[in-house]
């Protein structure tokens, strides 16, 4: 049986609330800044996207015109990964490269939804209306509700990724699977290089009265997660991008590329959360199949600031208090699909430049990390399912 195969992270793309590239946002994270609205949906708090220039990975406005905000955001970080990977443009490898995707349904066209309730609650709906107005109002993408897998293919009409395409849907788990997948494929040699990320676009009053529903939403005043509770619980939705480049070594070396960090496991799974504590559980056994030994390294979670399930990853943090945690929802807000290789993106960046990041915590959870860094284990507990680890690590 041969040896699976290294995995190296040789691309990363993020744009978010806190800006776009891994400057803007190493710079961002070590000045504790977070960039929040809480005016424009009040009461709901949210993470907008900073001011970017799509013009400049995707430059014809035709295709910008015929995406949503959620594929603009991801196709831009997707481009951003292949620069970062030093593979943009270069065919012969775009078109053997795979592309695993983490995305969520279709966006509303509120202004059309608002039209149409509002003819038809003034009897201004005669038969065939909705059908009429629906056809001629949206635009063709739009009728086919967004469909999660037009980000793939919006990827590979910009960008010109060609090889395989997957599209994962199921908000948080989503992304663990995308990344579990990926790392699968190379390790076993089915695949060489690979596009892995997701994209998320939180300011959309639609998703805000979805997640109303299940009292999800951080209303009011924002506060960091760990000092989120009951009274005073919830996310604060986040728009972000993150894309990796994932390769195995030999490939990486081939091309002279220079890594960040090597992805050296992800495992998931799926807790029966109506028995109390089994998201605690869930993460230990998690933990236990990461093969890491003692609890001296670092810790970047997607945790939620939703009751019980981040209750239940603080008390499986209370077990492993030699690890420095952090956790992304503070600054970047929650982004469903993209939380997980966000916190793959931030430990591979903070592997490379030999530090962590501090703490933004006021609870005092969040504590320094003096020694560089050599592996950090990346955490994801979905809002309502779905957990994961990945083992991040850094190349010598």
């Amino acid at each position: 049986m041969t040896e699976p195969k290294e995995a190296w992270i040789t691309g990363i793309g993020i744009v978010s609330s806190l800006g776009e590239g891994l400057d803007a946002h190493w710079d961002a994270l070590n000045n504790k800044r977070i960039n929040v609205d809480d005016k424009r949906f009040a009461p709901y708090i949210v993470h907008p996207l900073a001011p970017v220039s799509f013009d400049a990975q995707i430059p014809k406005k035709g295709d910008q015109r015929q995406m949503e905000a959620w594929q603009r955001i991801g196709t831009y970080a997707a481009g951003l990964a292949l620069d970062s990977a030093g593979v943009k443009g270069n065919q012969e490898i775009l078109g053997r490269m795979d592309m695993i995707v983490a995305a969520g349904g279709g966006e509303r066209d509120v202004a059309v939804d608002m039209a149409i309730l509002n003819a038809d609650a003034k009897g201004n709906s005669a038969p065939g209306f909705l059908n009429e107005r629906l056809m001629n109002d949206l635009r063709p993408t739009l009728f086919l509700a967004q469909l999660s897998n037009l980000l793939a293919g919006n990827i590979a009409i910009v960008h010109g990724v060609s090889g395989t395409s997957r599209t994962f849907m199921g908000e948080e788990a989503a992304s663990i699977d995308a990344a579990r997948i990926a790392l699968a494929r190379i390790a076993s040699g089915q695949s060489d290089i690979a596009l892995v990320g997701a994209a998320h676009n939180g300011e959309r009053p639609d998703l805000l009265i979805l997640y109303e529903f299940g009292d999800f939403n951080l209303k009011d005043q924002f506060a960091p997660v760990w000092a989120r509770d009951k009274e005073h619980g919830g996310f604060a939705l986040g728009s972000a991008g993150c894309f990796l480049v994932i390769e195995s070594r030999e490939h990486a070396e081939a091309r002279g590329a220079k890594p960040y960090a090597k992805l050296t496991k992800v495992v998931a799974d799926l807790a029966q959360r109506k028995q109390p504590g089994a998201v605690t559980k869930s993460l230990e056994t998690l933990w236990s199949k990461l093969g890491i030994g003692g609890d001296n390294g670092a810790l970047i979670t997607g945790a939620t600031g939703i009751e019980p399930v981040t209750s239940e990853e603080r008390a499986f943090l209370s077990q492993h208090k030699g690890c420095a945690v952090r956790a992304t929802g503070t600054s970047f807000g929650h982004t469903l699909e993209t939380q997980f290789p966000l916190g793959v993106a931030l430990a591979a960046l903070a592997l490379s430049r030999g530090t962590l990041f501090p703490p933004n915590d006021p609870t005092g959870l969040e504590v320094e990390m003096s020694k560089p860094p050599t592996q950090i284990v990346v955490v994801g507990a979905g809002h309502w399912q779905g957990e994961g680890m990945a083992l991040v690590e850094a190349i010598k």
